[in-house]
């Protein structure tokens, strides 16, 4: 008999994930269709001079043995002496995150230390005491909005001080107008008493395995991350999908998805030289946004559904990358040497950026001169947004003047800048997303339609919740699971999906 076909959309972390398992466990042919000439979707790493940037920071840390072992099986850990002549391997990392706020340092999530004491003043003190202890005992009901649910978590005065002019940034709308959905998902356990509890453990134990299955995500403190940043890793899975006989075109766009009755059939698109080309599948996942698979599914789609995917909202992405002598910022009593953070929350509210990457510190292979400091500025936006609308030279300056105002950098200390942009990176809890069951019942009703990943779902995964979405539908596939219940529950328990096996997993 003829053999299977999968037609994939997106080349990202779920989409690469499918076929490598579908090239690898089953006999139906993988064909992966990616819109740009890159592989990695968010997760790629961008090369300028020299010089890598990581879009968004990408921790390979996950609580799922499925997920570190197939991560393994690709890059080892570092000391594996074979790696190590190939450059094929994963660093051991120690993960260091703060917020800078009134142009001081404070530890994420939020330490009770001397030092936090000092920086937010006794009065403030006092009033997080107070105001925490107050949404302990009279908590919010119902938790309706993400403001709710931090106040309860955290207090009104902890959530006003640390975590609304941050958030606001991010999704460009007040707390109280995103739903709960988000706290929910991203933030999990993480609470005030947790983040004590944490501290008090850590004091007694300097070292932690690479595992950390009892530590909350938002605490660990040790991850994995490729030599090379991110793109490695699906660079690496692409050239083996393409080895065993899968196929990955790029530089394609798709504009048409037909079915008939309950299946897809087909997928058309242009390719990169604008020649129509059509694809016909058997199974298909799809990772590009659901908006823009709604659309293409053209006027099959009922008038409320289309409606509904219109309505929804997303957020897109700008990085500054900054190449730099040094930092003007240093931590206390040290003139000489680059602080060790990974990444940095920008809470101050005079300036739009809103997080720092040190690219130096999540591998010193992304700096192609590791005497020069290696950053990334951040910054969050809609493409209808003036922001977005602004040149790379007039990003590039935005970055360097807002960084100097709050004395992070000196002007005279940039020796370059390259400026990368990303649509639709955060798939956002506003606008129609109150009535996203009904678009999800509609597309599910589609026998061999499999959305995955985080804007296939248009749900705030993380890069191992996206690949164990891919996993989870091939599982489906080979044992014949038709529902695909189990696929949105990826990321909805505190241990993740696998640490509770569904009645139909396989």
């Amino acid at each position: 008999m003829p053999k299977k076909t999968a037609i994939i959309i997106g080349a990202g972390p779920a989409g690469l994930t499918a076929a490598y398992e579908l090239v690898t466990r089953t006999d139906i042919h993988p064909i992966v269709l990616e819109r740009s000439l890159f592989m990695g979707g968010l997760a790629r790493t961008i090369q300028y001079k020299g010089n890598r940037m990581d879009l968004g920071g990408h921790r390979f840390f996950s609580k799922s043995d499925r997920v570190m072992n197939w991560w393994f099986s690709h890059l080892p850990l570092e000391q594996n002496d074979e790696a190590e002549r190939t450059d094929l391997h994963m660093l051991r990392r120690s993960r260091k995150s703060r917020i800078y706020f009134l142009r001081k340092f404070f530890d994420y999530p939020i330490q009770p230390t001397l030092d936090t004491f000092r920086n937010l003043g006794f009065r403030r003190t006092v009033r997080i005491s107070a105001s925490y202890l107050r949404g302990s005992l009279f908590p919010i009901q119902p938790v309706v909005t993400l403001e709710d649910f931090f106040i309860n978590r955290f207090g009104r005065e902890l959530y006003f001080t640390f975590f609304k002019a941050y958030t606001e940034k991010v999704w460009g709308v007040p707390c109280d107008k995103i739903g709960a959905e988000w706290g929910a998902q991203r933030v999990k356990g993480l609470s005030l008493f947790n983040a004590l509890r944490h501290f008090l453990r850590r004091a007694k134990k300097d070292e932690c395995d690479i595992a950390q299955k009892e530590t909350q995500t938002s605490l660990i403190e040790k991850f994995l991350y490729p030599k090379f940043g991110p793109g490695q890793m699906w660079e690496e899975v692409a050239r083996k999908v393409v080895a065993k006989g899968g196929e990955i075109v790029t530089g394609f766009e798709v504009t048409g998805v037909e079915t008939r009755g309950e299946r897809v059939v087909t997928v058309t698109g242009t390719d990169v030289d604008r020649n129509s080309r059509c694809f016909r599948g058997d199974y298909f996942f799809s990772t590009t946004s659901v908006q823009e698979l709604v659309r293409a599914l053209g006027d099959v789609v009922p008038t409320g559904i289309r409606e509904i995917s219109e309505g929804l909202k997303y957020r897109d992405f700008i990085a500054v990358g900054l190449l730099l002598k040094k930092l003007k910022l240093r931590d206390p009593g040290d003139r000489f040497n680059l602080i060790t953070d990974n990444w940095i929350y920008i809470q101050e509210p005079d300036v739009l950026v809103g997080r720092l990457q040190i690219f130096n510190n999540w591998s010193p292979y992304l700096v192609a001169d590791p005497s020069n400091v290696w950053l990334g500025a951040e910054y969050y936006c809609d493409e209808a947004d003036e922001l977005w609308r602004r040149s790379d030279q007039e990003m590039a300056q935005l970055a360097i003047e807002e960084l100097f105002r709050i004395a992070v950098i000196e002007k005279d200390d940039v020796l370059d800048s390259t400026v990368a942009r990303m649509q639709k990176t955060y798939p956002a809890y506003i606008g129609s997303y109150g009535r996203f069951a009904e678009l999800r019942a509609y597309l599910d009703g589609f026998e061999n339609l499999f959305l995955i990943g985080r804007n296939g779902m248009h749900k705030y995964n993380n890069q191992d919740h996206s690949m164990l979405t891919a996993m989870t539908a091939v599982d489906n596939i080979l044992v014949g699971i038709t529902d695909k219940s189990n696929i949105w529950s990826v990321n909805t328990e505190a241990e993740y999906f696998e640490t509770k096996p569904s009645r139909t997993s396989p």
